[in-house]
């Protein structure tokens, strides 16, 4: 056998063993309750869930709470999940830029002490390409497009 097909070998072999090795570590996408769950049963391992601001019937957003003069790092909301479940949400960080704008947030860490602790907040804010009419009354379906006459 060559050299070559001996180094090859390894180096699938050295693959497949880091890949096998990560799989435990990936997290998974669960629901408050899920994840309350999983808390009540000794899990802590990372786990992402996806929500939204609580906003009142006027879309103001409610129970926001950062002050960067009293505790910089120290970022509090509450969020509505993809079942409606709501839960107060910490965040050991500074308050990320337009998260008011956004319209859906995934929070990834895990739920302790009556509240989900966050490691990482990831933002979709909303999209400029959308299929929602324009001020002149035409759609806005596609970007780039000929108009036709």
């Amino acid at each position: 056998m060559k050299l070559s097909s001996i180094v090859g070998l390894i180096v699938i072999a050295l693959a497949i063993g880091i890949i096998i090795s990560n799989v435990g570590n990936a997290s998974t996408y669960v629901t408050f309750k899920e994840a309350k769950d999983m808390a009540l049963n000794g899990s802590n391992k990372a786990i992402h869930v996806v929500g939204e601001l609580t906003k009142d019937a006027s879309g103001n957003i409610l129970g926001m709470n950062y002050d960067p003069i009293t505790n910089p790092n120290r970022f509090e909301f509450r969020m509505i999940d993809s079942l409606q479940n709501e839960s107060l949400v910490v965040y050991n960080n500074p308050k990320p830029a337009d998260l008011e704008k956004s319209e859906k947030i995934v929070i990834v860490g895990s739920y302790k002490d009556q509240q989900f602790n966050a490691t990482q907040i990831l933002l979709k804010c909303p999209s400029k390409y959308d299929n929602k009419e324009t001020i002149s009354g035409v759609p806005n379906k596609t970007i780039g497009a000929i108009p036709t006459k």
